[in-house]
């Protein structure tokens, strides 16, 4: 037996597709045995499997366990929830691996597969891998199928979200999008002290209300009238699986990733001085000098949850976070990716600030930044033409960051050209003191994309 998967759907950091289309329960059970196959190759025998609220989940997860235990390998199940809870059982239950079922913040008709082998990251040549052996029937199909078991670990992980907490009273409003972290915020919010108001907090796989993406302003508009109309300190928002937060002020302002980082860096810098803390490369040069300002290590690394933990276990760092909303807590935590422990942090840090989140936000420099512009290019060429417009740009003399495509310091301010993982297109954002700088900053993106024959074509937003 073999399998041929749609080559759409084996991604950089997960495995993801539109149901019925490009993914499927042949998948699913393809991915079970590949993923089995490989533990009991490692010395494992146990995964934890979990599920967000989409309509299709329960089926992948009947299929994925299928093949786990067609290969020996005992499952987990531990039910519907977002992703940091699965990685929560894959850290502290004993198994050897975690796979959560989520379409993450797509669309309802999308879902896929978050990876975790042996405490650590499953992406780049491992889903590749899992390509291949499906393709060469490359499986050990056990003589003895795995045992199945049911673990209920929702009061654990929000007893262990409120470990330690030691944040004020606040009145914050939460909006759960409709998504997998729903049941967790109704929970949580019980235990922690002030007074808390939720917004779809009831798991619907055709999210009624709006698409479970904080971080694009329009999915904040409920949450922005909530805070709003009951005079609320600030706003909680969450993506379809729980593992990016999103964030308003009191006044509905947006507080992007970079700038929660910043605010999240404070109380970890005083506990632990010195510390390194990770961004990816498209955020902000305010968070970097802040983090310096703090006394802290700013290491600018690239965008990608699984990049990003990686590069953590690597530099110890205590604390992580892209401008996609993903925060990464090592200090006191996991290390994995938790909005809804973020959540908690952030609630700490303003305690610990001793400010408003209005007022820690009021006092951040004001600049202006563009949307995320993206780029639709052939697939083949979507690398090249970041290299070719970093060989013209050193050839000129610029000051270029490598790290992840190419980000240019200017005295306006600084740009990104960057090849997307997932994609067939470029991202590039600037960032600038003055709308006028803005302005040049993108006229020389638009300048370079001219010279490597691409067109500004429509764009998609922040």
């Amino acid at each position: 037996m073999t399998h041929r998967f749609d080559p759409t759907s084996l991604r950089e950091y997960d495995i993801r597709g539109i149901v019925g289309q490009t993914l499927g329960p042949d998948d699913a059970r393809a991915i079970g045995k590949g993923f089995a196959t490989l533990l009991r190759r490692a010395g494992g025998h146990r995964v934890a499997v979990g599920r967000d609220g989409r309509l299709s989940s329960p089926e992948l997860e009947a299929a994925l366990v299928e093949g786990l235990t067609a290969c020996g390998v005992d499952v987990v199940k531990t039910g519907m929830g977002p992703t940091p809870m699965l990685y929560y059982a894959e850290a502290t239950l004993e198994v050897d691996g975690g796979i959560q079922i989520t379409g993450s913040h797509n669309p309802g008709n999308y879902n896929g597969f978050k990876m975790v082998f042996q405490h650590r990251p499953f992406f780049g040549e491992d889903i590749q891998t899992i390509g291949t052996m499906a393709a060469e029937g490359d499986w050990d199909i056990a003589g003895e199928a795995g045992q199945v078991t049911e673990a209920d670990i929702l009061d654990d992980y929000v007893g262990r979200l409120m470990a330690g907490y030691a944040g004020g009273a606040y009145r914050i409003g939460w909006d759960a999008g409709n998504g997998a972290a729903g049941p967790v915020i109704e929970k949580l919010v019980k235990l922690l002290p002030g007074e808390h108001h939720t917004l779809f907090t009831d798991v619907d796989g055709n999210f009624p209300n709006h698409h479970p993406d904080p971080t694009e302003e329009k999915n904040l508009a409920d949450l922005q009238r909530l805070v709003a109309e009951k005079n609320l300190d600030f706003g909680l928002a969450f993506d379809g699986d729980g593992d990016r937060i999103g964030a308003i002020d009191g006044q509905g302002r947006v507080i992007w990733g970079d700038q929660l980082l910043s605010i999240l860096a404070e109380p970890v810098l005083r506990e632990e001085p010195g510390a390194t803390i990770i961004a990816d490369v498209k955020a902000s040069q305010m968070l970097y000098d802040r983090i310096a300002e703090l006394g802290g290590n700013p290491v600018m690394w690239k965008t990608g949850h699984s990049l990003i933990k990686t590069k953590m276990k690597e530099t110890h760092a205590p604390l992580a976070g892209e401008m996609s909303g993903h925060i990464f807590f090592a200090h006191d935590y996991y290390g994995f990716d938790d909005a809804q422990y973020a959540a908690v942090r952030l609630i700490r840090a303003v305690h610990m600030i001793g400010k408003s989140l209005t007022e820690i936000r009021e006092a951040m420099p004001e600049l202006i930044n563009t949307p995320e512009m993206r780029f639709q290019v052939d697939e083949s060429r979507k690398f090249a033409i970041v290299e070719e417009v970093l060989d013209r740009l050193e050839a000129d003399g610029a000051e270029v960051n490598r790290t992840d495509g190419a980000r240019v310091n200017t005295p306006d301010g600084w740009w990104l050209l960057r090849a997307s993982n997932t994609q067939d297109v470029l991202v590039a954002r600037a960032e600038s003191h003055s709308q006028e700088g803005l302005d040049r900053l993108v006229a020389q993106i638009d300048d370079q994309l001219a010279k490597s024959g691409v067109q500004r074509g429509p764009q998609a937003g922040h």
